[in-house]
């Protein structure tokens, strides 16, 4: 009867065994379970930090690799620049060259022009340098002149008849009509023969010099028997002043010119009696002759007499 009970709880406590050991083991592995999800959830978490890690970096690099295609870009735009100035300074050297190359060429007719230029200066500074001196010394001639001449008619002679001045190359003499004229007429009064034996004598020591008469009127019209308007009375007046030098005080004719201006020259207005009285009279001027003019103007005369 023992053996059979103890058959039946054999079975029973084995099964209780095999529980107890299952049971064991269940929990085992439950905590390994959860221990795994754990491990799992962390490699998850590490996974995660690791993409974003990866992804940062990706980030990172694709910006440098951005950067870096810039820099290549901004190099070659750069490396383009330089590349055209480059081109562009051999342009200019190459013109640079071409021009010199030129001017080598050109340096010999170059310093040859300009000896030609300075010498054809040199020689119009002389001519200048002549002309100032043959300036000089006419002007010290007309003022000793003028000086001689206003000495010579100081005395018994109204300043209001006579006028005497330089102008430029010339001595003038400005005569008055009431003095050398007979009233309405072209004769030379007795009171003028005083004036113009005076001025011969200054003449006759210039024999050098030329003498021009001129004859102005006012704007009166005038027409008479003897005298066809103002330009003939003007050039008679004149006539009469250069003959009366001629024949009654010896200067030779050669040196004298006779001139009418009629009364289109007048030195005012011809509207009052004081101002017709101006324009009326004979200027005798003093000059050096023609040709002794044109010599002056000669280079190489001119060069000759210095």
């Amino acid at each position: 009867m023992k053996k059979v009970k103890l058959i039946y709880l054999l079975p029973v406590g084995l099964l209780f065994l095999n529980s107890c050991v299952s049971k064991k083991k269940l929990v085992d592995v439950q905590n390994k379970l959860e221990k795994a999800n754990s491990d799992l959830i962390s490699c998850g978490d590490k996974a995660q930090d690791f993409k974003d890690k990866l992804t940062s970096a990706l980030s990172e690099i694709e910006r440098q690799k951005q950067a870096v295609e810039n820099s290549k870009s901004s190099k070659d735009e750069q490396l383009k620049l330089l590349n055209d100035q480059i081109t562009d300074l051999k342009s200019q050297r190459d013109r640079q060259v071409e021009q010199v190359g030129n001017l080598t060429v050109l340096t010999k007719s170059a310093n040859d022009n300009i000896e030609k230029t300075l010498s054809q200066l040199e020689k119009k500074d002389k001519y200048i340098s002549l002309l100032q001196n043959a300036k000089t010394k006419a002007d010290s001639i007309n003022l000793a002149l003028a000086v001689n001449l206003k000495g010579a008619l100081k005395s018994g002679i109204d300043d209001q008849d006579v006028e005497i001045k330089v102008d430029k190359t010339v001595v003038m003499i400005n005569l008055s009509d009431k003095m050398l004229y007979t009233s309405g007429s072209y004769k030379i009064s007795p009171k003028a023969n005083d004036v113009l034996k005076k001025i011969a004598a200054i003449i006759q020591s210039r024999p050098d010099f030329e003498v021009m008469v001129e004859g102005y009127t006012d704007n009166i019209a005038i027409n008479s028997d003897c005298i066809e308007d103002n330009w003939d009375l003007s050039v008679k007046r004149a006539t009469s002043v250069v003959r009366n030098l001629q024949k009654n005080f010896g200067v030779e004719p050669i040196r004298l010119i006779a001139a009418g201006r009629g009364e289109y020259s007048p030195l005012t207005e011809n509207d009052t009696k004081e101002g017709r009285s101006a324009n009326r009279r004979t200027r005798i001027i003093i000059m050096p002759k023609i040709d002794q003019f044109y010599d002056l103007l000669n280079p190489d005369k001119a060069a000759g007499s210095k």
